[in-house]
This record gives structure tokens, sequence and C-alpha cells, in this order.
């Protein structure tokens, strides 16, 4: 289970030549907030662009998609999901869904109960993991 301070952040950048300048786009990405202002992972590209002020309307713009994203200084979890360069997302979003639903029931047993490691208690743990399943489930 992650600790609930340690924070989950990336630098995404992406590196292109136009008019036979070398330019490169970069951004410092906190994985926590995307996650939990909307579940999904945002299109990187006009975040990049917005970084060098970019018209997304642009020829540089495109020459600007032609690039590959590539990640870097991952920190928390991230950095099990990151490999040369290679951002895992859908394996992270996933990691980091399961390890908020573990955080909230731990959260949960610590309060009511005083446990503070349900990885000591598994039955407790499938119990109250299975019941925020079912709420999910009714949503």
């Amino acid at each position: 289970m992650l600790d609930k301070h340690t924070k989950n952040q990336i630098t995404a950048s992406v590196e292109f030549h136009f008019k036979g300048e070398k330019i490169v786009a970069c951004i410092d990405l906190d994985l926590d907030l995307i996650m939990q202002s909307n579940l999904e992972f945002p299109d990187l590209y006009p975040l990049l662009a917005h970084t060098i002020d970019l018209d997304v309307y642009s020829y540089e713009y495109e020459m600007l998609q032609a690039g590959e994203i590539k990640f870097s200084e991952a920190k928390g979890s991230a950095a099990d999901f990151l490999r040369a360069k290679v951002f895992e997302i859908d394996a992270f979003k996933h990691s980091w869904r399961e390890n908020e639903k573990l955080q909230k029931v731990s959260d949960i047993a610590e309060r009511h109960m005083n446990i503070r490691d349900l990885n000591r208690e598994p039955k407790l743990k499938a119990a109250l993991l299975e019941a925020y399943a079912q709420g999910e489930a009714l949503l």
C-alpha cells in the first residue's frame, strides 16, 4: 500500500525540429491530481504546446505531435511504471485506483477498529474490499 503522503509525479517532454531549430517542450505532471480530478490521463500534446506558447492550429504544433513523448523523473509509485522513458499509463492508472481503494478501507479499519496494518488482517481486508466493490457497483 502506498504511503498516502507520497506524491506521484512525472515529467513529460517532447523534442522536435522546426525550421532547423531544435525545440523541447516539457511539463511536470502531478499524477495524483490528474487521477483525482478526472480519472483519465489528459492529452499531453496540447499541454506541452502550452508550455512553449504554441498555437494548436499551427504547423509547428503538428511537428510537436509527430514527436514521441518521453517520460522521466518519476516519483512515488509512478517510478514503478517508467521503463526506458516510456510510462505505462494504463498499468499506473489501474494500480493507482487499487491503492486508493485500499487506502480508503484501511482508513476505515483504523478509524473504527484501531487496525493500523490491514495486511495483518487478510480476512477483514478482503471483506472491506468486497464491500467497497459492491458499493461501487451500485453507483
